[in-house]
């Protein structure tokens, strides 16, 4: 316990910086501050850490992170669904963890006119989730993860960038054309 308050009291705030100022750490500093003061198991949970759930669902050793891997496998089945749907193709299955919360967010995230408004829409509700999850004490090592996790979607999130993607989006469209002609 002590050494995740020593841990968790070196954690800058990482939610009230702007949106286009660096943020005040990175992945690789968390982890390797992390790598200090977790045990063994921690630091088994923290490399297996990612925005992306494994398809299987074993047990991390957290259950904060299997709580979140299990939303998130939830929200892309949703959103496999509803643009299968939407493409009129043969849908997937859907699960018991495909809740009404999960199905809407996945609904209102795939009639959104912009890709870009559409992650953001989903960027804010993954944050959500993570706050909703996330323990009440905030030195334990699932509230480690949650920081983890947060930092990863803020970093994945300011990759995105209207112009950047106009571009690549003319590119990958002209190129199409190109090669239907």
């Amino acid at each position: 316990m002590n050494e995740q308050y020593y841990l968790v009291s070196q954690l800058p705030d990482i939610s009230a910086a702007a949106a286009r100022q660096p943020l005040p750490v990175t992945e690789e500093y968390f982890r390797e501050l992390c790598s200090r003061f977790l045990g063994k198991k921690g630091l088994t949970v923290l490399k297996g850490l990612s925005l992306i759930p494994p398809l299987k669902e074993d047990p991390t050793g957290s259950v904060f992170v299997d709580a979140w891997y299990e939303k998130e496998r939830a929200l892309r089945l949703c959103l496999a669904q509803v643009r299968s749907l939407a493409m009129k193709k043969e849908s997937v299955q859907l699960t018991g963890a495909c809740t009404g919360d999960v199905l809407q967010a996945a609904r209102n995230a795939v009639g959104m006119d912009s890709p870009l408004s559409a992650e953001q829409f989903l960027y804010q509700y993954r944050m959500d989730v993570i706050n909703r999850l996330q323990p009440l004490d905030i030195f334990s090592e699932d509230a480690v993860f949650a920081y983890g996790l947060k930092l990863m979607l803020t970093q994945r999130m300011r990759l995105f960038n209207e112009e950047t993607g106009m571009v690549s989006y003319h590119t990958i469209y002209d190129r199409i054309l190109g090669e239907t002609r």
